[in-house]
């Protein structure tokens, strides 16, 4: 199962530099790696990416974190990845740059499985 993490254009800049992805503010409020499956990668990018023009999406095969990756409900009971360690430029599978459609939305790549 792929799961992915969403970077703004600094973020990705900085995870191209450091060949990690840095920690946004949400990430170093509450001490993980926030991810998202395929079927929550809309939401997220609604929710926390609204004011971003392109972002970059990383994705992760799920079972090759071990025992750092987590599942655990959000505050709406849903439950999302979370990956307590670093997500290293080694560990990602595949990776998209993504900008904004005609209609204002994020147009996400039909490989993007849900």
């Amino acid at each position: 199962m792929l799961i992915y993490k969403v970077l703004t254009s600094g973020e990705a800049a900085e995870f191209d530099r450091a060949g990690e992805a840095p920690l946004s503010p949400d990430d170093l409020r509450d001490g993980y790696v926030h991810l998202s499956t395929g079927a929550q990668l809309a939401g997220t990018l609604d929710r926390h990416f609204a004011k971003e023009g392109e972002v970059r999406i990383l994705a992760v095969r799920a079972g090759q974190l071990g025992d750092a990756l987590r599942w655990e409900a959000s505050q709406k009971g849903e439950e999302f990845p979370h990956l307590y360690g670093r997500l290293l430029a080694r560990d990602i599978t595949a990776e998209w740059r993504v900008a904004r459609g005609p209609d204002g939305c994020f147009e996400l790549p039909s490989d993007v499985s849900s």
